[in-house]
């Protein structure tokens, strides 16, 4: 019987050693496994972290996880996964709301919570989708304004004969923004790949 820690972050910028540093002030976690850049809308089992620590995982091992969110964006997610792990007799306590989710009322709890976080969910959404109805009916433009003008940084660019990287130092804007630019701009040839 050994206890496992699995954390979980949706984007490669994210790191996961806020969850596995709140997990290790409470438990000493004998085995990690960790999905790093893999969001919660991709099912637990379809993820190669938690696909293996199902592997791994055997009768009387207990898993920790910092949230009950890390296990699944969506209430059937959660519970399939929670079931998967309690088939194999594996104990699951969440950190952030402090129960044992392999419990009756855990999991009452548990299917409770991931109700409200779903009902949630569709309530932002629903908020984001009238915000950007009522901006259009009322003419707005959507989306971030366009920070620079893209046949200006290209014909600067030809004009200099200037690189990536000393165009990008110019404009103040990433090497991504020239490539973009130059190939939207007047540039020709391969002027906007060197």
């Amino acid at each position: 019987m050994s206890t496992i820690g699995y954390v979980r972050v949706s984007t490669g910028d994210q790191s996961v050693e806020a969850q596995r540093h709140s997990i290790e002030q409470r438990h000493k976690v004998e085995e990690w496994f960790c999905d790093e850049g893999v969001s919660g809308i991709v099912r637990a089992m379809d993820r190669p972290g938690f696909s293996a620590l199902l592997i791994y995982a055997r009768k009387g091992d207990t898993l920790i996880v910092g949230a009950v969110d890390r296990l699944g964006r969506d209430t059937l997610d959660v519970l399939a996964t929670v079931e998967a792990l309690r088939a194999k007799g594996v104990a699951i306590i969440s950190l952030r709301e402090g129960f044992d989710l392999s419990t009756p009322i855990g999991k009452a709890m548990l299917t409770m919570l991931a109700a409200v976080a779903e009902l949630e969910r569709s309530n932002i959404k629903a908020r984001q989708m009238a915000g950007i109805q009522r901006a259009r009916a009322e003419g707005r433009a959507l989306g971030r304004e366009k920070a620079i003008d893209d046949s200006s940084v290209a014909a600067w660019r030809t004009e200099h004969s200037a690189s990536i990287a000393a165009t990008a130092a110019h404009f103040a804007i990433s090497t991504a923004s020239v490539k973009r630019a130059c190939r939207r701009g007047t540039s020709t040839g391969n002027s906007a790949t060197r």
